[in-house]
């Protein structure tokens, strides 16, 4: 069993190096733990603080891609690398190390396919009212999108097993907290969380430069996910409240033309008529939807099974060229990836 923890890294070498040493060079349960880290296109030290600390793998994205694209790079490079289990971090040292081992342990035992670490949100004393608020509300939304019953959504220290990681599709430029959580519950995989500790903050927050940004980032990321995975969901509440209002004006105009007095209500009859074409419009239109993401689903499993071909033909030639040695590829080791 091999478990890889892969680090997404902009401009990090300031918390880099405190950040791989506190990580565990052994866990229980697997032969061999390697480091990873994915430079985002730093324009710092980040590549040098990172083979200075002894990483296994160095992954260098040419440019700053945004922190969706080096996760997806860093879980395709751990696949290729024969990672059985893939714990995620961040390069600035938030979460406790310590906590590794019981991060991974419900993969270990088959109760989980990911598990999220929760963190104490309303003890960090770095977090504002606001920012408490934001993640508890986010966090719901993405519970009742993804019909998952994880409490802490956006925490970013997570463990995916392998058969987990390659489903995973990220479209997202902004996070992948969110997304990859929705996308697991519309796959049923078992989704679980433990409580882990952070450690005081050594910088400032990168994804939340102000609440407004924040709440239309992760609202609008959200809003797409369903749109785009629970289309008829999405549109079919508001096209049956259109429609059901259209009726309510249009039987409304029927009784006052019944009744004798209907000239004067003949507004009433069109905007009925709109509400109504409205709402057959919507349904309409989350019917072609969901026959497209029927399509996305068909598509979505022949790229799993691509995938495990294709990290299958990379572990053969990996293992054909390793040079001799306990750490495979060599601390350090930096692979190039297009993008």
């Amino acid at each position: 069993m091999k478990l890889i923890i892969q680090i997404p890294c902009y401009n990090e070498a300031e918390t880099l190096s405190a950040t791989v040493a506190a990580l565990p060079r052994t866990v229980e349960g697997f032969d061999r733990v390697e480091v990873l880290i994915i430079d985002d296109g730093s324009i710092d030290d980040t590549v040098k603080v990172a083979e200075a600390s002894g990483v296994d793998h160095v992954v260098r994205l040419p440019r700053n891609q945004g922190l969706a694209r080096a996760f997806v790079a860093g879980l395709e490079a751990c696949l290729a690398r024969g990672a059985d289990v893939i714990v995620n971090t961040d390069a600035d040292n938030q979460y406790c190390a310590d906590d590794l081992p019981a991060l991974v342990a419900p993969i270990l035992r088959g109760e989980a396919e990911m598990v999220v670490g929760e963190r104490p949100i309303a003890d960090i004393a770095s977090f504002s009212p606001s920012k408490k608020l934001l993640q508890r509300l986010g966090s719901w939304v993405v519970r009742l999108a993804s019909s998952t019953s994880v409490p802490d959504a956006p925490s970013g220290y997570r463990a995916i097993s392998r058969t987990a990681a390659m489903s995973l599709h990220v479209f997202s430029d902004y996070s992948y907290t969110l997304e990859t959580l929705i996308q697991a519950g519309r796959n049923a995989m078992a989704v679980t969380s433990v409580p882990v500790r952070t450690n005081p903050p050594t910088r400032p927050s990168r994804l939340m430069s102000g609440v407004m940004s924040y709440m239309w980032r992760s609202g609008s990321t959200i809003v797409r996910i369903v749109m785009t995975y629970r289309p008829l969901q999405f549109f079919v509440v508001p096209a049956v409240v259109l429609f059901a209002a259209g009726l309510a004006i249009g039987l409304r105009f029927v009784y006052f033309y019944a009744t004798g007095d209907g000239q004067g209500h003949v507004q009433s009859l069109i905007l009925g008529a709109l509400l109504m074409g409205s709402g057959l419009f919507l349904g309409v239109v989350g019917l072609v939807t969901d026959l497209i993401s029927v399509n996305r689903k068909l598509l979505e499993t022949i790229d799993h099974r691509l995938r495990r071909l294709e990290s299958r033909g990379l572990q053969v030639r990996e293992h054909a060229s390793r040079p001799a040695g306990p750490s495979g590829a060599g601390p350090g080791a930096t692979e190039q990836v297009d993008g």
